[in-house]
């Protein structure tokens, strides 16, 4: 077991935790900038027939967080049962309503939790403004006006296992079943990562962030061991820390530092050290004021929509699916799908609106414009002679 007793003797234990969340986060955030890791353009590249770099890459990422995590818990070197998870009890409600709400904010806010941040600190002040307020509503969603409707759905549909909500023995499959799983995806990954011809760096980087998701929870098991108050066991998620982080620097607080207060920083300055370091910083904004509905609308449902999932699409899809937890693989499911659809409905619904009106729709009020007209003059003309 890593001897963390070096640090807390200097940071003290919730201090310890904070600075793991902050190196990691850290590495977090280099590698989701240099591979472009990113949920929302991997579900549009496949939506709209397609497997290439998106698909390829977040494959990549959620096999090394699958694999790598299922083979510490093998090794017997990391137990996740007690993690928030896998508690006694899940949201099916929560994990499909939720999910859908963050698969179509996603797309409307064109990135998700984890990318807006990594993208809010290459300059991107559209992915800061929807940063923001995705982090706003979370709160407001946890504790706030809207911790009301969110408690209404979640306890519409619960789900008991008597302690338990991981789908591997939920299933009663064997204990190497999550290692199988890890390395089935990899391999299809590998395949189309060398059919896409993803550069080093999106190798590189897309297995770094879903090992960051394995050093998750293998710093805060191994620190809970050491530490005389409750260390909660848990990885990456960005809904309920954009949140806590949010709210710890707005209001004074006496709560004590935690690995989620030190994960958003870091994936902040990651995200910004990678890409100035790459030249990729650039100052990016709204166009037009009308594009901002957009950007609130889908930040507001990720907020609500993780809260309700039980964490974003890293949370959920990464951190829970390397967990095998049920509802957080329901709701990785539900994102897809509302993404895929409001994908279909909106953004490619539209360009084909537009391309059919250029060839139908305009022409056609031009010509009932130019009947309009005639009739008009028609009717002066018998008007004056009359």
């Amino acid at each position: 077991m890593m001897d963390f007793e070096f640090l807390i003797s200097r940071l003290g234990e919730s201090g310890t935790n904070a600075f793991g969340g902050l190196v990691l986060g850290v590495m977090f955030g280099a590698f989701a900038q240099k591979s472009q890791f990113c949920l929302r353009a991997a579900v549009v590249e496949f939506a709209r027939g397609v497997i290439g770099k998106k698909v390829a890459i977040w494959l990549l990422t959620f096999s090394a967080a699958v694999g790598g995590t299922q083979i510490l818990i093998t090794m017997g070197e990391l137990d996740i049962t007690d993690s928030r998870m896998l508690a006694s009890y899940g949201s099916l409600s929560g994990a499909v309503i939720g999910g859908l709400l963050f698969g179509a904010g996603m797309i409307l806010a064109r990135g998700c939790g984890s990318r807006l941040l990594v993208l809010a600190a290459t300059g991107n002040l559209r992915a800061l403004f929807s940063g923001l307020l995705f982090a706003a509503v979370a709160q407001a969603s946890l504790k706030g006006v809207l911790a009301p409707v969110r408690d209404s759905i979640a306890g519409a549909w619960l789900l008991h296992n008597d302690g338990g909500l991981e789908l591997i023995s939920f299933l009663g499959w064997g204990s190497f079943t999550g290692i199988y799983i890890g390395l089935v995806c990899m391999l299809v990954a590998v395949f189309y990562g060398i059919k896409s011809r993803l550069t080093p760096w999106a190798w590189i980087g897309s297995v770094g962030v879903g090992s960051m998701v394995v050093g998750g929870w293998w710093f805060t098991y191994h620190l809970s061991y050491q530490t005389f108050d409750p260390t909660q066991v848990e990885s990456m998620t960005f809904t309920g820390p954009s949140a806590d982080t949010l709210m710890y620097l707005l209001t004074p607080t006496d709560a004590a530092l935690d690995f989620d207060v030190g994960l958003v920083p870091g994936v902040f300055l990651g995200s910004f050290l990678a890409a100035l370091l790459s030249r990729e910083l650039k100052l990016q904004g709204f166009q037009e004021g009308r594009s901002m509905i957009r950007y609130i609308v889908g930040a507001s449902f990720m907020g609500m929509g993780g809260m309700l999932a039980g964490g974003c699409a890293v949370g959920a899809g990464l951190t829970g699916g390397s967990a095998f937890s049920i509802t957080a693989w329901i709701a990785l499911a539900s994102m897809w799908a509302g993404a895929a659809l409001t994908d279909a409905l909106v953004d490619r619904q539209w360009k084909t609106s537009k391309e059919e009106a250029k060839v139908l729709v305009i022409p056609a009020l031009t010509r009932a414009a130019n009947y309009l007209a005639k009739a008009i003059s028609s009717k002066k003309a018998r008007f004056k002679s009359g």
